[in-house]
């Protein structure tokens, strides 16, 4: 028997609960894995809520991320064989398969190898806030050396993947938070300007950073209203990019006749990891960066599997600069 984490209905965080259940074999294009440590991502926190972009099937699972060792290999599988070091990215529904748990059955099209001399907390915190960075800012070349990049929501795992995506291809990012409290945190990490959205007008402190050009490329995790202000930083042919959903105000869309011409776009990072050449490209990219140390994923707490409503309450809380990442002991 395993051990996973489940839920019968949504709400807060006190609806996990930890259950024994039967893992079984792989069956064709699956993996089963022993899980050693579990990246938090809040798109997980809104599911387990029923706020979700699709809805809980009930008993249900979670989890998008982990990092284990392969122990069994489904048919039609190649690749991968037992005791395989690897990384789960996020790419399946959570109806269908999930990561918090001491065993899980995986699809192989989404499991990656774990880069060599990566513990396995580093890995957990690495896939989905990388690849994130990588689909927006690097698949397609748009952001070029010396680009300004606008980065909100900056001291979360892909706010601050992307202060490093954007400074390995050469750009110069610019990261917002809403309180001076993470300032220098945000600083430490890279960033070469922190705009405190709490206090300074967005538009007019990108304008002045950028000597009135403004950015290239606007990476949002929030939405809502202030996407307006966001749209009115971007420099003419640059790109918004909304990728999240944090602000579950209406989201507007950017009026022509009172800001510059510019592409605005919703994103996600299974554009990349459902798509096998882009996934690799990713996974290759991502790869190169752990290796020459440009990359290093940030981990804000480590908290227990017995403590998942915890780590959740944390995730929640908005405390965080970094990754929540929970450890499976064995």
């Amino acid at each position: 028997m395993a051990t996973a984490v489940m839920f019968d209905r949504t709400g807060g965080p006190e609806v996990l609960e930890l259950r024994e259940v039967e893992v079984g074999e792989p069956g064709p294009g699956e993996l089963r894995v022993r899980v050693d440590a579990i990246g938090l991502n809040r798109a997980e926190a809104l599911y387990r809520r029923g706020t979700y972009r699709y809805d809980p099937v009930f008993p249900a699972r979670l989890g998008y991320e982990a990092a284990g060792a392969v122990e069994a290999v489904g048919p039609g599988v190649t690749g991968f064989a037992p005791g395989d070091e690897i990384g789960v990215v996020p790419g399946f529904l959570l109806t269908d398969y999930g990561t918090y748990g001491d065993h899980v059955i995986v699809p192989a099209a989404v499991t990656v190898p774990r880069p060599a001399g990566v513990p396995a907390v580093t890995a957990a915190a690495t896939w989905m806030a990388y690849i994130t960075a990588y689909g927006a800012l690097a698949e397609d070349g748009h952001t070029r050396p010396g680009d300004h990049v606008l980065i909100t929501a900056a001291s979360s795992s892909v706010g601050l993947a992307a202060i490093q995506t954007a400074r390995r291809v050469g750009a110069v990012p610019v990261a917002t938070t809403r309180t001076a409290a993470k300032r220098q945190r945000l600083l430490d990490a890279g960033a070469a300007h922190v705009v405190v959205t709490g206090e300074e007008d967005v538009t007019e402190r990108v304008a002045e950073l950028t000597g009135g050009r403004g950015v290239r490329t606007a990476f949002d995790a929030v939405a809502g209203p202030g996407v307006e202000a966001l749209a009115r930083a971007v420099a003419p042919g640059g790109r918004l990019i909304v990728y999240g959903a944090l602000d579950p105000r209406p989201t507007p869309l950017p009026n022509a006749l009172s800001l510059p011409a510019l592409t605005t776009r919703t994103y996600t990072l299974h554009e990349v990891t459902t798509d096998p050449e882009r996934l690799a490209r990713a996974v290759a990219f991502v790869g190169a960066g752990l290796a020459d140390g440009s990359f290093a994923p940030v981990v804000d707490r480590v908290f227990d599997l017995a403590d998942i409503a915890e780590a959740h309450r944390y995730l929640e809380s908005n405390a965080q600069v970094g990754k929540v990442v929970v450890t499976v002991r064995h």
